[in-house]
């Protein structure tokens, strides 16, 4: 059995799998914020809560905000900001008596889509998170790829590539909580939709209520979207001309959108090297489970 656990800003979910991929359970519970004991202790709770229920004992793998440095061995680059500078893999295998792996949720997203979700069998994965912010992971032959700096499809923190002079208008507005301007987060997040529809109307809704106006036929709602498409296809392509994955899937809140899956193929065209791009783009199969199934499929099959 494998264990898989999604710590979250405020819920920590975990997930039980058999060997074929069935789940066998699943609970969550709120993530005690700003408090490192006692998220240790929640996650240690949820463990014991999946053993008791299926009465097996399971391996267990953790999806994290952020990644355990190779360098020093403590968190680094977590938005859940009370996990940074701590040995959490160390402190958790020592308070569940086992061994424990721990990687980047959006990650555990790329390892899980291409285990047995919409890239299953792919060799070459690409996962995005496009949801608050903008995250993306990569797998390899279904194995989390870290990187020698566990930085590895920290994409959302490049530029916007190819920006248009509006797009280096707003760059110098609207800087990343990282410290650079021109953040791809910034824009295609969907924090960053919505913000772009309030800079063209003036009114602050929420991205799903900018949708609805879109499909209703509101001209800036649909200017938005539209702008939207542009910089999340040229943001792709970039990947393209670097990686170039057999698969990129989509995963967050703006995953949801259909239309993105119909026209961002073919705007990418336009910016992969030599004009030809059959990459397909899909969104994340398992949706919302996609993060804690990865998780519990950090510890693969074979070993």
């Amino acid at each position: 059995m494998r264990i898989g656990i999604d710590l979250g800003g405020t819920k920590t979910e975990v997930i039980a799998l058999a060997d074929d991929g069935r789940q066998l359970y699943r609970h969550r519970l709120p993530t005690p914020r700003d408090d490192y004991s006692q998220t240790i202790e929640t996650i240690a709770t949820l463990v014991a809560m999946a053993e008791e229920q299926t009465g097996e004992r399971g391996s267990v793998g953790v999806g994290i905000p952020g990644a355990i440095s190779p360098a020093t061995g403590v968190v680094k680059n977590a938005n859940s900001t009370w996990l940074i500078g701590q040995p959490f893999d160390k402190d958790l295998a020592r308070r569940l008596g086992r061994e424990v792996r721990v990687a980047n949720d959006a990650n555990c997203l790329a390892v899980s889509e291409a285990v047995d979700g919409a890239a299953a069998g792919a060799a070459c994965v690409f996962a995005v998170i496009i949801g608050t912010g903008c995250g993306a992971g990569l797998a390899l032959n279904g194995r989390c790829h870290d990187g020698r700096n566990a930085v590895a499809g920290e994409w959302g923190h490049n530029p916007l590539p190819w920006m248009d002079n509006d797009e280096l208008r707003y760059r110098d507005e609207v800087p990343c909580y990282c410290g650079k301007g021109g953040c791809i987060e910034t824009f295609i997040s969907g924090t960053g939709f919505a913000r772009d529809y309030q800079r063209l109307s003036g009114s602050a809704l929420r991205g799903a209520e900018v949708m609805t106006l879109a499909e209703q036929g509101d001209a800036t709602a649909s200017l938005a979207i539209q702008r939207y498409e542009q910089r999340l296809a040229k943001s792709l392509a970039h990947v393209v001309n670097i990686l170039d994955p057999d698969v990129i899937v989509l995963g967050g809140g703006m995953s949801n959108v259909a239309r993105l899956y119909r026209t961002v193929p073919q705007l990418m065209k336009s910016w992969v090297f030599g004009g030809e791009c059959e990459t397909p783009v899909l969104q994340a199969q398992h949706g919302d489970s996609s993060g804690v199934r990865g998780a519990a499929w950090l510890w693969p099959l074979n070993g």
